[in-house]
């Protein structure tokens, strides 16, 4: 069964080319299929042409699902990553 989590970019600029990068890079690393959701938009999260093309601004909501062997490591990552890159919070 997929997991997935609701986050607010909390980024003055939003989801830009540098953070995109890292958390590209981070979601590479996972062999589950990794898909961020904006505006009813879904990209694979593996890719950061696709996670640039949403052009995701501040306080958007976006939402990362992941379905595969390692789905629960993968969302606790993107929650980390987007926490320690200041750039997102979990909506509660």
């Amino acid at each position: 069964m997929a997991k997935a989590v609701t986050i607010i970019v909390t980024d003055p600029v939003g989801l830009y080319a540098t953070p995109a990068t890292e958390l590209v890079d981070t979601m590479k690393t996972f062999s589950s299929d990794i898909q961020l959701e904006y505006e009813s938009k879904s990209v694979n999260m593996k890719s950061l042409m696709g996670v640039l093309s949403l052009g995701i601004p501040c306080k958007a909501t976006i939402k990362v699902e992941a379905s595969g062997d390692d789905e629960e490591a993968v969302i606790e990552s993107v929650i980390k990553k987007m926490t320690e890159l200041s750039i997102g919070k979990v909506q509660s």
